[in-house]
């Protein structure tokens, strides 16, 4: 048995995560319009119709700007909190929030998604693992710091998108102003590769399989040079990067770290009635990454 991982966009461009076992699946964050997910699902081999759950990290736009209009148009309950509602001023049909806690364990259909915090530059901040079929697949994106939480919680995954943000040196030799380079690496900001690469040596499991490197900066980062930065310590664990201008391909997670046919066996999902849905009118969000 396998669960079924797939980026659909990552970067502060706009961020989206796939995680189900076929028949149940979640998304984490909605960070682009939702035509841009059915349409890179549907690329993917992936239905709407097993999306059960939407989690929600964080309340900066990139993290929620396709969030309103997906949830209302397929009825999918969306897992937030309060303090993120009210940050990104996000008019939710009520019927479908589901506030949660701190490792509080949450059933979405076969699936157990555990939400704990993290440090991050927002309200109630948020990261994920999702588990199901013996499996975990954790979500890490804005962290500022590798704090206790994510290095506990990363050792249980067989799996992980994990935040590779920026160089330190081309950050530091870059074009952005000196405020937002401290705030960027700050304990609050986001992971730099080297703070990445000390998290997957020192605390990753022995069953650990995939890294996937996400929410990489377009200006303050390489995908070449973090991936060969991570294979040099990598062995057998598979090292892909997470694009932020298209959709992944799927990945098979297995316990003993085989990645067999990845043709996603869609399960019969029951139909949700988006007429059912009744919406306040939205508005946009205040708070953007400033990353």
């Amino acid at each position: 048995m396998s669960l079924y991982v797939a980026s659909i966009n990552s970067g502060s461009n706009g961020n989206c995560y796939y995680v189900g076992n076929g028949t149940d699946a979640v998304l984490v964050d909605v960070g682009i319009s939702c035509r841009e997910v059915i349409k890179r699902m549907q690329r993917a081999g992936l239905s709407i119709q097993s999306v059960k759950a939407i989690f929600i990290s964080h309340e900066h736009s990139d993290h929620i700007r396709g969030l309103r209009v997906l949830s209302t148009k397929y009825n999918i309950p969306v897992y937030i909190n309060e303090a993120t509602i009210r940050g990104g001023s996000l008019y939710l049909d009520s019927v479908l929030i589901r506030p949660f806690e701190h490792a509080q364990n949450i059933s979405v259909g076969e699936l157990l998604v555990t939400p704990f915090r993290k440090e991050h530059d927002a309200a109630d901040p948020y990261s994920f693992n999702i588990s199901g079929n013996g499996i975990t697949v954790g979500v890490y994106t804005d962290i500022g710091c590798a704090c206790q939480n994510v290095v506990n919680y990363f050792k249980e995954c067989h799996a992980v998108f994990l935040e590779a943000n920026y160089d330190e040196e081309m950050l530091e030799n870059g074009p952005y102003p000196f405020y937002l380079k401290k705030r960027i690496s700050s304990n609050k900001g986001h992971l730099s590769n080297a703070q990445a690469l000390e998290l997957f040596k020192n605390h990753r499991s022995a069953f650990l399989s995939h890294v996937f490197l996400s929410h990489l900066s377009k200006e303050n980062n390489s995908p070449q040079l973090v991936k060969q930065l991570f294979q040099e310590q990598a062995g057998d664990i598979k090292i892909a990067v997470a694009s932020r201008d298209n959709e992944s391909e799927v990945h098979c997670i297995s316990a003993d770290g085989l990645e067999g046919n990845c043709v996603v066996k869609q399960g019969n999902s029951e139909n949700r009635d988006a007429s059912k849905a009744t919406t306040k009118p939205a508005l946009h969000p205040k708070q953007t990454s400033l990353f």
